[in-house]
Order: C-alpha cells, then sequence, then structure tokens
C-alpha cells in the first residue's frame, strides 16, 4: 500500500488538544494551557503494545491490565484555535512549532505499520491526498520520517519520568485506577485529566516555580474565555483548579 499526503495549511487540525512531549510542553509553558492526559486501552487494542511501551500499564482487580497514554497537553476546547494560530490560518510559530506538529498527520504513538488510516483527513480538513501530493507511506513505513523519528525518540527518554508520575499519582490518588477503568469502557473511549503541577510536584523539577509563574496567566485567561459558556465547563474548571494550583507552586499571592 501506497499513500500520498501535503499539508495545504488550512489550519483545519490547529483546533483542540496538542499532545505534546514533556520537553515541548515545558518549552512553550508560557503559550499553552497545560494538562496531563490519561488515555486508557484495553487489552486487545491494536496499539495496546507501543502504548504499554511508552506510557504505563496499570493492573486491575480483575487480573487484566490497562495500557495508558500519559501525555502532556495543550488542553484546549475543540472550538478554540491553537493560540499560535494566526489570523491567515498559518501557523505563528513555524519556525519554532513542537514536535507534534511537525510529526502530523503521523503520530508515535501507534505503531509504524499502522500509520496509513492516519492520512485520511477528517472532515472539512483540505488535506491533499490526490496523486499529485508526495509519497509519504509505502509498503507499511514511513517514507519522510525524520520529524517521526525524532518525536519517537522524545517520547522514549521520557518514559522514566511519566512513570515516575505514574506511580505518585496512583499512590496518592487511589480512586484514578476506577477512573481510568470506567473511561476505558465507553465505547470510544476517553480521558482522565489531571494538573501538570502534580507532574511537575512528582517529578520534582528543578524549575517547578518559574514554569508555574509562565502558566499562571495563561491558565487565567482562559477562564476569562470559557467562564461564559455551559458547554466548556469541564474545561472552566479545570482551568480554574489548575491556575489555583500553579498560584501556590509560584509562591505568588493575589
Amino acid at each position: 500500500m501506497t499513500q500520498r499526503f501535503h499539508c495545504t495549511a488550512c489550519g483545519k487540525c490547529c483546533y483542540g488538544q496538542l499532545p505534546l512531549t514533556v520537553n515541548d510542553a515545558f518549552k512553550h509553558a508560557d503559550r499553552f494551557p497545560l494538562a496531563m492526559v490519561w488515555t486508557p486501552l484495553r487489552q486487545g487494542s491494536k496499539d495496546f503494545a507501543m502504548v504499554s511501551q511508552l506510557g504505563a500499564t496499570i493492573k486491575l482487580a480483575n487480573r487484566k491490565e490497562l495500557a495508558v497514554l500519559i501525555v502532556p497537553t495543550a488542553y484546549i476546547p475543540p472550538s478554540f484555535p491553537c493560540p499560535a494560530l494566526a489570523a491567515d490560518n498559518l501557523c505563528g510559530i513555524h519556525a519554532d512549532k513542537p514536535s507534534r506538529c511537525r510529526t502530523m498527520p503521523f503520530y508515535p504513538y501507534r505503531d509504524e505499520q499502522f500509520q496509513a488510516e492516519l492520512l485520511k483527513p477528517q472532515p472539512g480538513w483540505a488535506c491533499d491526498t490526490s496523486e499529485s501530493a508526495p509519497l509519504v507511506f509505502a509498503d507499511k513505513k514511513i517514507v519522510f520520517r525524520e520529524d517521526f523519528d525524532a518525536e519517537r525518540q522524545a517520547l522514549e527518554e521520557q518514559i522514566p519520568q511519566i512513570r515516575r508520575y505514574a506511580d505518585y499519582m496512583l499512590k496518592y490518588t487511589p480512586q484514578l485506577v476506577d477512573n481510568l477503568a470506567k473511561v476505558s469502557l465507553k465505547p470510544k473511549g476517553g480521558q482522565v485529566v489531571t494538573s501538570l503541577s502534580s507532574f511537575l510536584t512528582a517529578i520534582r523539577h528543578p524549575n517547578a516555580q518559574q514554569i508555574a509563574r509562565q502558566q499562571l496567566p495563561v491558565l487565567n485567561g482562559y477562564v476569562e474565555k470559557t467562564a461564559s459558556e455551559p458547554s466548556l465547563a469541564e474545561f472552566h474548571r479545570h482551568y480554574l483548579s489548575g491556575a489555583k494550583e500553579m498560584q501556590y507552586l509560584a509562591g505568588q499571592t493575589r
């Protein structure tokens, strides 16, 4: 199987949540409202092995296991554009954009042989998959793979931090296992969202105070943006609680 793909810079994929590497999250802490997003997968999922490798596995009471993605994420409502998206729908930080944006539409949390299905544009997207577009996938391999390999390497290097965080949260937040188990049973799956401040605390990041000070105005900005929209109540609650935690971590008072 061969597939072609070319980004037309329509900006349609620049809305909603953006998964990040740990390094990219900290690098852009003054731009994105950050959270830790946990996505559980049940045994039998085709991505189970890769997620187990790059994320964490959690044992359930029924002797089964969940593989869990634990990802620093720009936690943005689906209807909101990336804060770096310019008025002309072009990236305002193109030269310095996160590795996730560089690798799109490929996804390094998925085994390479299954990447082909990610090349089908979502409804409304203007991706070019015509015969005139560059060949990007052939014989179950990515053709131009520099960005994919770089992001995969970054994910592999952060595994110790992610697993340290998982151990910390499972120890001090025992209800997390039940929440993940419930989410995993949903037909389309789901997420559990925790705060970036808990991650900074768990890994004892030496620059936690500085990162918190960068995050605080960003989170407060999204508190205001989501305050009057009932459909964004879950996002609003996260921004509000996250800002309070970051305020404490930053050592600031109102």
